[in-house]
């Protein structure tokens, strides 16, 4: 990593995060509402100085709260975070799948269920480390454009800070996701068109509008690193140690990268031994650029037109689409895409056997690991993880036309006994 400059300097407490670096070029820039890089336009990445203040240990890390604050020391978020009002996510369950693994061939499955955060998906966690730096940044808004979870997560978390909300959506989203986003009483903004329309507008609108913080685009960066904690929290619920194999679902494909540089921090940092891993990504047939471009051995994703119900990963160009490429050839992992009917099927392998219902995404990310051990590609033996990362109440539309009542019968228990239901 680029060491930081002596031109560089910040007056923001953003807590060890000491500049943002480009993801291409290696360019330094200061601490702020800054998402690409002045020299070739590139992504910005946060940047840590771990050895400065106390020495970040298991039991340090172990002595903090039942939520991502006590990974506190590895975030871009203020000295001050845990007093400020939050929705305080994580310390989600990492749930051991033995049903699941049995069903599937396999000796060791666990299920990290994100689905029980405040607004049942992973997107709390993101939206909490960019609460937290907007706040220090002097922004007074929180904004989003949104496939569904995110708007949840925004309107949720800015109505619990007391400060105003501003969410853009797909017009044609879920409208289970609609409502839930809502109810909080921010502002609402149906957009016509596909979730990459949305962005666009949200993008102009940062422009426009310098105290907003869009989440997902002026503070990007900060936003990002939430989902190192998905990786955080895996490892210390193994007994700090790294999990052989991860399923993570691809929308942004921010998730996936971050979960990456968690297990390296991790390792870098001597918190777990430093093991191979490798880690495969999930996508819906009907909207799955970074798959075909892993199949097609390319290192640059060509966007497509959105076609899947699987609408939380609807996004035709992903912003994190080549590091994920990057990511999954480092590791020795891959990209695979699965149909909708694959992914209802799921859906309902998941409810089944775990009694964990998952949205779209983590049919996806189930669908995707079946596929995976079927082509001999993913390994039954290695210890896995797979990625729930939404509530399945969230995508009702999915699975009701599939699942029902066994029968409807007259109130009586002879017609129970009539109806073979014994």
């Amino acid at each position: 990593m680029t060491a930081l400059t002596s031109d560089v300097t910040t007056s923001v407490d953003l807590g060890r995060a000491t500049h943002l670096a480009c993801r291409e070029c290696g360019t330094v820039t200061p601490l702020g509402p800054f998402y690409a890089c002045g020299e070739c336009f590139g992504p910005l990445e946060v940047a840590y100085d771990y050895t400065a203040g106390t020495p970040i240990t298991r039991e340090s890390i172990e002595s903090g709260p039942q939520n991502i604050w006590r990974y506190q020391q590895l975030l871009p978020v203020p000295s001050y975070v845990r007093d400020t009002p939050n929705l305080e996510p994580g310390c989600t369950p990492l749930v051991p799948a033995k049903n699941l693994a049995r069903e599937l061939g396999m000796r060791a499955l666990w299920v990290k269920d994100d689905s029980a955060n405040p607004t049942h998906s992973f997107k709390d966690r993101v939206v909490a480390c960019a609460l937290a730096a907007a706040r220090e940044l002097g922004f007074t808004v929180l904004a989003c454009p949104s496939t569904g979870n995110l708007a949840n997560a925004v309107a949720a978390a800015a109505a619990r800070a007391g400060i105003r909300s501003v969410v853009l959506i797909p017009a044609d989203l879920e409208q289970q996701k609609i409502t839930a986003t809502a109810v909080y009483g921010g502002t609402l903004v149906a957009v016509e068109g596909t979730y990459d329309d949305v962005n666009r507008v949200a993008s102009e609108l940062a422009g426009e509008h310098e105290d907003w913080a869009f989440v997902n685009v002026n503070v990007r960066p900060y936003y990002a690193e939430g989902s190192k904690t998905l990786g955080f929290e895996t490892a210390e619920a193994l007994g700090w140690r790294l999990p052989e194999q991860v399923v993570i679902p691809i929308a942004s494909g921010s998730q996936l990268t971050k979960v990456d540089k968690a297990f390296r921090e991790l390792s870098s940092l001597g918190l777990v031994e430093e093991t191979p891993y490798r880690i495969f990504g999930a996508q819906a047939t009907g909207c799955s650029p970074v798959s075909q471009a892993f199949k097609g051995g390319y290192d640059v994703v060509r966007p497509v037109r959105p076609d899947t119900i699987a609408k939380s990963l609807a996004i035709g160009n992903p912003a994190d689409g080549p590091y994920v490429l990057d990511t999954a050839n480092r590791t020795g992992g891959v990209i695979e895409d699965v149909t909708d009917e694959e992914l209802v099927e799921g859906i309902r392998l998941l409810a089944r056997t775990e009694g964990i219902f998952a949205e779209t995404a983590g049919g996806v990310t189930v669908a995707t690991l079946r596929k995976l051990l079927d082509a001999g590609v993913l390994d039954p033996d290695a210890d896995t993880v797979v990625f729930n990362t939404g509530e399945g109440l969230k995508t009702l539309d999915a699975v009701s036309g599939h699942v029902g009542p066994a029968a409807t019968i007259p109130a009586s228990a002879a017609a129970f006994t009539a109806a073979g239901l014994v």
